[in-house]
């Protein structure tokens, strides 16, 4: 569970808060007049919410691997909101959505286009396994909500196991099945059936595993789902975005198991698909093949919402039944943005670029936690990259975290906090090994200057 901290953080949730003394006096020092004055609007205008309105700043441009405020200051964005595999505004995705605009702009219910089928059959061709047949969505949240549907349809349960601290989007359905307390306390009933199990993560295990927690974990899983008996699916991210990554062996086990028991296993690949982990797909690194696959974020090239779900073509069974059915489900420029996205991603190999920069960045990022008293551990595939950091007494330094990224704000350089003290870092996969290198040399001046204040 999350729990709060002296600086009004809590400790456990998907990204950093929007309200603290450190974000208060960022802002004052590092807002100008013009950016006050659209926060202040923003602030009128939207509902607040945690980890979001009220704003940090205001952007006035987007480009490759860097975001623009208003004030002309420019920043690495290694955040990105998990949509920049391409980056920002990349010019083949632009000339497909331009393009696409002028031939056909929407398609209504009842009609399909080209570019829907081009991606559908795309998505065929490059998903794992068997997995053959897609339904698409504006959002990650809305797929999770299709996934969950088309599992209760196949097998006539409406049960589920997930993960306490996973994220799977703030939909009430998928926040039932998400297990952060940030996006479940205080909202009454959430969807009936949803049992949740520890992660397998040795960081914050709750079994008491030492150093097997993984296998455990899966025995845990194993073990409700014999005792439920009655469940529909696993839902899960085959990779935390913390990141957290299992044993090789847990996702085998887990698939052996929901054969066992007729359950269906779900992947939630909604922030890690399409290259950030250094293979496509992220469940590969495990060669196990999940019934369905979730997509999102980066699908619509940094650019547009887009997110789907891509199954095994025996699952198809809702010819008679509402699965989806949203008004821009096979809009054709999404659609064009999507397989532009894919068209970048191949042309240009960033698959392989992925896992190459990630393996030197994960080298790099060793070397400076030898030297760096605050990191306790790094980790990462691909570019999914993490450093945790801890106190000398192991507790987790929460305020610490929050003080390095606004130093590293203030070097130009912008990423996430999450579960509390873990700098998460996703780069685009167009960037050069020199930022690359610049942004973790940004880093380590930042923890050097929290160390010695």
């Amino acid at each position: 569970m999350s729990r709060p901290s002296d600086s009004g953080s809590f400790e456990g949730i998907e990204g950093d808060l929007n309200v603290s003394p450190a974000r208060a006096e960022f802002t004052g020092r590092h807002v100008g007049p013009e950016a006050r004055r659209w926060l202040d609007e923003d602030a009128r205008y939207f509902l607040h919410q945690a980890l979001s309105t009220p704003c940090l700043n205001v952007l006035s441009r987007a480009e490759g691997i860097y975001i623009e405020d208003v004030e002309g200051r420019r920043y690495m964005d290694f955040h990105g909101n998990s949509v920049h595999q391409v980056g920002f505004a990349h010019p083949a995705v632009v000339g497909a959505i331009k393009a696409q605009l002028d031939a056909l702009s929407f398609c209504t219910r009842r009609y399909t286009n080209r570019p829907a089928v081009e991606l559908a059959k795309t998505l065929a061709r490059i998903a794992p396994g068997d997995l053959g047949k897609s339904l698409f969505c504006p959002s990650g949240a809305a797929a999770i909500g299709m996934a969950l549907r088309l599992a209760r349809a196949v097998t006539g349960r409406h049960k589920t196991i997930s993960m306490w601290d996973a994220f799977h989007g703030a939909s009430l359905d998928a926040s039932s099945v998400g297990g952060e307390r940030m996006f479940r306390r205080d909202t009454g009933p959430l969807l009936p059936g949803t049992e949740h199990v520890p992660p397998p993560d040795a960081r914050r295990c709750a079994l008491g595993c030492g150093g097997h927690c993984d296998l455990r974990c899966a025995s845990y899983v194993e073990y409700v789902l014999d005792k439920e008996g009655d469940v529909a699916a696993v839902i899960a991210e085959p990779v935390r975005s913390t990141p957290a990554m299992p044993h090789p062996d847990y996702w085998r086990r887990i698939r052996a198991a929901c054969d066992r028991a007729g359950a269906l296993l779900i992947f939630d690949e909604i922030p890690q698909c399409l290259g950030r982990t250094g293979r496509m797909f992220a469940s590969e690194h495990f060669d196990v093949v999940p019934d369905i696959l979730v997509l999102g974020k980066g699908l619509g090239g940094g650019i547009l919402p887009m997110a789907a779900i891509v199954t095994r073509p025996d699952l198809d069974v809702m010819a008679d039944r509402a699965l989806g059915h949203y008004t821009h489900e096979k809009n054709p420029v999404t659609c064009a943005a999507a397989l532009a996205t894919i068209g970048v991603i191949e042309r240009e190999g960033l698959v392989e670029r992925a896992r190459d920069l990630g393996i030197r960045a994960l080298e790099r990022m060793r070397e400076m936690a030898g030297r760096r008293r605050l990191i306790a551990d790094v980790r990462g595939l691909g570019l999914l990259l993490g450093i945790e950091l801890s106190r000398e007494d192991g507790t987790p330094a929460i305020e610490e975290a929050e003080r390095v990224m606004y130093h590293c704000l203030e070097r130009g350089l912008s990423f996430k906090v999450s579960a509390g003290n873990v700098l998460t870092l996703t780069p685009p996969l167009v960037i050069s090994q020199e930022d690359l290198s610049r942004a973790l040399g940004i880093v380590d001046e930042s923890l050097a200057a929290v160390e010695r204040a």
